[in-house]
């Protein structure tokens, strides 16, 4: 099976391509010097991933603050996602817009290549949420704008909302991994396939347990995937977590994958996985390990 498209996935209509493996930034704020995050950054850009997810709530800003000094004076192309939490008394298009220039500042930057909202807070109006994201792309602050832990249901309203106002729904981020294929089940990847909607998978390595991280006492379905990736990967030379990084990306050419990475070698590694092609062999009985 042929995992990539040249190491680049498209979001949505947006006309915006991104490495088809991103990094996910929850952990850049905690317990990590800025040291060590530049250093990762730097390894994430020799292995060609340009694509950055940070969000408001991380670290109360400190995450996007540390994207910005990675980025500052323009070195490297980077591409960044950010998120609005939309929060109790945070519901109206005013606040969305509000919180995109504080992120623009600390990020700073004149506009984002992504602008999602970061869930769905209960009872509030969808429209407002799409009001909003279809201003901060008019206005040119965000490139692209999407969603984030929506449903399938919610998705599909969203991008309506949207396209009244000539917006594509670029992206819906969600969990998903070998060990948590709930987009499969409730209708969010086939939501992303009928839209034209980037799936980004945030946890593609279950929080490491795909890594070999954690142990899988008293869990047997994580221990025959672990089986069928080690089986792939030694195979090539290669690590479970990057076989269980190329699966994904083969399993649907709109899924981009996010992992963490807060060292440079787990970056390179990370990296390393948008060239790694699966047989379909191999993908069947991961696939079969996993179910």
């Amino acid at each position: 099976m042929d995992a990539t498209d040249g190491g680049r996935r498209q979001l949505g209509a947006s006309g915006i391509t991104v490495s088809a493996i991103g990094v996910g930034t929850n952990r850049w704020a905690v317990g990590v010097n800025d040291g060590a995050v530049i250093e990762t950054w730097r390894a994430l850009e020799a292995g060609g991933i340009d694509f950055i997810d940070t969000a408001e709530v991380y670290g109360f800003g400190k995450s996007e603050r540390l994207v910005g000094k990675c980025l500052e004076g323009g070195v490297g192309a980077g591409l960044v996602a950010t998120k609005f939490a939309p929060f109790i008394a945070r519901t109206s298009a005013s606040h969305l817009l509000g919180a995109l220039d504080r992120s623009l500042a600390r990020l700073g930057r004149t506009s984002v290549d992504l602008y999602y909202v970061h869930f769905p807070f209960p009872f509030t109006d969808l429209a407002f949420f799409a009001e909003g994201l279809a201003e901060a792309a008019k206005s040119g602050k965000a490139r692209a704008v999407g969603v984030s832990n929506f449903s399938a249901d919610q998705m599909r309203r969203t991008a309506d909302l949207l396209a009244r106002s000539g917006v594509p729904l670029a992206a819906n981020e969600v969990s998903y991994s070998l060990l948590n294929r709930k987009p499969e089940r409730n209708g969010v990847l086939e939501a992303c396939r009928e839209l034209g909607v980037a799936l980004v998978a945030y946890f593609p390595l279950a929080s490491g347990k795909l890594a070999g991280r954690d142990g899988a006492a008293n869990d047997p379905r994580l221990e025959r995937l672990k089986g069928a990736l080690g089986q792939a990967a030694g195979a090539r030379g290669a690590t479970a977590s990057q076989v269980a990084l190329a699966w994904l990306l083969a399993r649907d050419p709109c899924v981009i994958p996010i992992p963490g990475a807060t060292k440079a070698p787990h970056a390179t590694a990370n990296a390393a996985a948008m060239s790694l092609r699966l047989t379909p062999e191999e993908f069947a009985a991961i696939d079969a390990a996993s179910a």
